[in-house]
């Protein structure tokens, strides 16, 4: 995905926020893939909103240009050396299958093996939500897929934090955070454990299945997967790194959350927030283990939350059981991470953005928030997933804000529960300001 252009600044008037508004609403031309947009919600009006994105992978959200850069310097073989190219042959618009839409994460995850990399990867793509209005992002990743040696999980988590602090920093400095009421970016790191691997995922990998050989690989999953949970609360603890979440990650059908029970117990022992891959590519029940099992506050994609011929033979009433586990989670509002881009481009069922669960997510009222997943592998951003739903969903003004406000309540904000609340305050009375001034410039407001 190429660049987008930076945040605007807006010319020095005597409201630096209101300038950054004017300019954001009119900054640039919508995407050639965008939808068509009501006259009440067009794209400059969704990205000058603010957003959240809570479900956001570092190794698939680099920059095509940079990801050329990061391998020319490392040696790392690429399909193509242009944007073009790579387009054309590995992050395209659409897969056949997962394996497809996942052969990408092998060359990204290849160049992001030293600090450099991942600081510059981390830096970039918080200029990137920065430019996209999204002014609180969650980035995730599996740090044990960049170990290796001396380059152990400090050095990997300081090295990304460093490059989003870098962006932060740079936002704060500008005119409308400085001297206006414009707020600032904020980020959270979440870990991802998997719920598979082998020796060829990376070289920390390799070192434990060697170490290991004898075991069943449940029992070696069940260790990567404790190891990982005990070094993020130390790292959170020692270094003030803010990782605010765990996360499990990887294919669902045939490996359990069950087995990474230990690992998510520890991170509840130790107020570390959780959320889960889970409903993704497997039936409710992956759902119902994520959040029982697994003590899951947010869902990632949750798509088959509704699907009762998902279920697997033991659910003796599939329709009944997907109504009170829709139920459940909308009671308790746990939050569904939804990512329409990616959910079209590794399931063949859902043939169109309209056939989207999101959409019974809306009239349910379930607490539900549009994501990435991945920038570059699906070529999104916040501000297209919002256009998508916009156009499918006939989504108005107060949809917008109710699916932002959920983004922005379920983070896992790493402050103290008072300093959330003021935040997320300052953050709401920012889209009203915003939305305020493009509904005061329409003819007939």
């Amino acid at each position: 995905m190429t660049a987008p252009a930076p945040a605007p600044t807006g010319p020095a008037d005597n409201d630096p926020t209101d300038a950054w508004i004017d300019a954001a609403l009119q900054l640039g031309a919508p995407p050639e893939d965008a939808p068509a947009l009501p006259a009440h919600l067009p794209w400059g009006l969704l990205r000058a909103l603010p957003k959240t994105d809570l479900h956001v992978h570092l190794d698939g959200s680099l920059r095509e240009q940079t990801l050329i850069e990061l391998a020319a310097g490392r040696g790392v073989p690429l399909p193509s050396q242009t944007v073009e190219g790579l387009n054309a042959l590995v992050f395209k618009r659409s897969y056949n299958n997962l394996e497809e839409y996942l052969h990408g994460f092998g060359l990204t995850c290849a160049v992001l093996q030293d600090a450099e990399a991942l600081e510059r990867a981390a830096y970039e793509l918080g200029l990137d939500n920065i430019a996209d209005g999204v002014l609180y992002a969650e980035v995730r990743f599996a740090p044990q897929l960049h170990m290796h040696g001396s380059f152990g999980f400090d050095e990997v988590l300081r090295a990304v934090d460093r490059g989003l602090r870098r962006a932060a920093a740079e936002h704060a400095a500008s005119p409308a955070v400085a001297q206006g009421g414009l707020p600032a970016f904020r980020y959270g790191i979440v870990v991802c454990a998997l719920r598979y691997f082998s020796g060829a995922f990376s070289r920390w990998y390799a070192s434990l299945c060697g170490l290991f050989r004898d075991a069943r690989d449940t029992e070696v999953f069940r260790l990567a997967s404790l190891e990982l949970a005990r070094a993020a609360v130390r790292c959170r603890d020692e270094h003030a790194v803010p990782i605010v979440g765990l996360d499990l990650a990887g294919r669902e059908d045939g490996y359990p959350a069950q087995a990474h029970r230990e690992a998510f117990a520890h991170a509840h022992r130790h107020f570390l927030k959780k959320t889960v891959h889970a409903g993704e590519a497997y039936g409710p029940e992956s759902i119902f283990s994520a959040i029982t099992a697994l003590y899951a506050d947010r869902l990632g994609h949750g798509y088959h939350l509704f699907s009762p011929e998902a279920c697997g033979p033991e659910i003796s009433d599939p329709d009944e059981y997907v109504a009170q586990l829709a139920e459940f989670v909308a009671d308790r509002r746990i939050t569904v991470e939804v990512c329409i881009t990616s959910n079209l481009q590794t399931n063949p069922k859902i043939e169109r953005v309209e056939d989207h669960v999101f959409g019974r997510m809306l009239r349910e009222k379930l607490s539900a928030t549009l994501c990435t997943d991945n920038r570059l592998v699906s070529h999104t951003s916040v501000t297209r997933e919002f256009a998508l739903a916009v156009a499918a969903f006939g989504m108005d003004q107060k949809a917008v804000r109710e699916t932002v406000t959920y983004g922005f309540k379920r983070s896992f904000y790493p402050g103290p529960y008072l300093e959330k609340r003021a935040w997320v305050r300052d953050l709401l009375r920012h889209f009203d300001r915003v939305l305020a001034r493009f509904n005061a410039a329409q003819p007939g407001a």
